[in-house]
């Protein structure tokens, strides 16, 4: 049951943390020093190995407002949704452990809330590297607080224009209507799941001002640059875009506007998989990759007239497209070359 204080209800904020010593204090400090403070704090420790299970124990023995929860290794999705499972608030929020907030982010989320009669508000977010650098913005916020309709907001983060983060925003805990909420074993779930359950979260609210700092950590499970991991972020992307025009043909059969967004979504996602793919993975054998880089290619050549059709694709992107379905290797020799000169 949510309590509530002076009229207001709790706001559970779930933090997933793994192996995260150096950033995890700059993390829970900046959600305890809320001015919206009747919140609880919940950390997942992900069956940590150099001690941050310990740390989180620690930072719980600051503030009453902390509750601690260690489990095996799962990912983040894993950690998000036992924290669900856990969580007593009305509204849930969510950290990444490496990231840090501004101090009246959540006051800001529930007074749009509560202002607009939606259930679920979002802020802005800026992204600062490993050296203090301030990278350029993924998404531009607005500048005066907007109401956004599900097929509006669907819209935008298929133009890739739309935040899909979970942890920019604050939502009723209705949404949150299954276990397994965030699925197990894939990245970018967010993305994944949002699309999904837009019609179920129904407006949202965006509002100005970037009170979410993200921390570009290179290593990170989203920020690798090991070839290692390229498969899982660029591939499931690809994935999500499969997915998405299944979705958009179903849940919006007479937009052709959206239809065609959708493939330009396609498309744009699987230029970017080739423009990241290593050269030594653009070979032929029996590895998921190589079956994944060779549908996307034969998929390329399939739908190339298609794009070229497209009036939502680019220059660019129809140039990216021509190139790529018909020498895809060659073209991605020649990039690698370019991008170290």
């Amino acid at each position: 049951m949510a309590e509530k204080d002076n009229g207001r209800p709790l706001i559970s904020v779930i933090v997933p943390v793994y192996n995260i010593i150096p950033y995890l204090p700059r993390c829970v400090h900046s959600i305890c020093n809320q001015t919206y403070d009747n919140l609880e704090i919940i950390l997942v420790d992900d069956g940590s190995t150099d001690g941050t299970g310990a740390l989180c124990d620690e930072l719980a023995a600051e503030d009453a407002r902390i509750r601690v929860f260690h489990k095996e290794n799962s990912g983040s999705s894993g950690a998000r949704n036992l924290g669900i499972s856990r969580a007593h608030g009305e509204y849930l929020g969510f950290i990444d452990s490496d990231d840090y907030i501004e101090p009246d982010m959540y006051e800001s989320l529930y007074e749009g809330i509560k202002k607009y009669g939606v259930k679920c508000a979002q802020v802005g977010r800026d992204e600062v590297d490993e050296d203090g650098k301030q990278l350029p913005n993924i998404c531009e916020p607005p500048s005066e607080a907007q109401v956004i309709g599900s097929r509006d907001f669907l819209k935008e983060l298929l133009m890739h224009r739309g935040d899909c983060s979970f942890c920019t925003k604050l939502l009723a805990r209705e949404i949150f209507d299954r276990p397994e909420f965030f699925p197990l074993g894939v990245l970018n779930e967010d993305f994944h799941i949002l699309v999904q359950k837009l019609p179920d979260i129904g407006d949202i609210v965006s509002l100005p001002g970037q009170k979410y700092h993200v921390f570009y950590r290179i290593g990170s499970n989203s920020r690798t640059e090991s070839s290692k991991k390229f498969s899982r972020v660029f591939g499931d992307n690809v994935d999500n875009a499969d997915m998405i025009l299944g979705l958009v043909e179903n849940r919006y059969p007479g937009d052709t506007e959206l239809q065609k967004i959708a493939f330009r979504f396609n498309v744009f996602q699987r230029i970017d998989y080739l423009l990241h793919i290593p050269v030594e993975m653009m070979v032929r054998d029996e590895s998921e990759v190589s079956a994944q880089y060779r549908a996307i290619v034969k998929w390329m050549r399939q739908n190339y007239w298609k794009s070229m059709s497209n009036p939502i694709l680019t220059a660019k992107n129809k140039v990216y497209h021509t190139l790529f379905a018909t020498a895809p290797k060659a073209v991605r020799t020649l990039h690698k070359k370019i991008k170290k000169l």
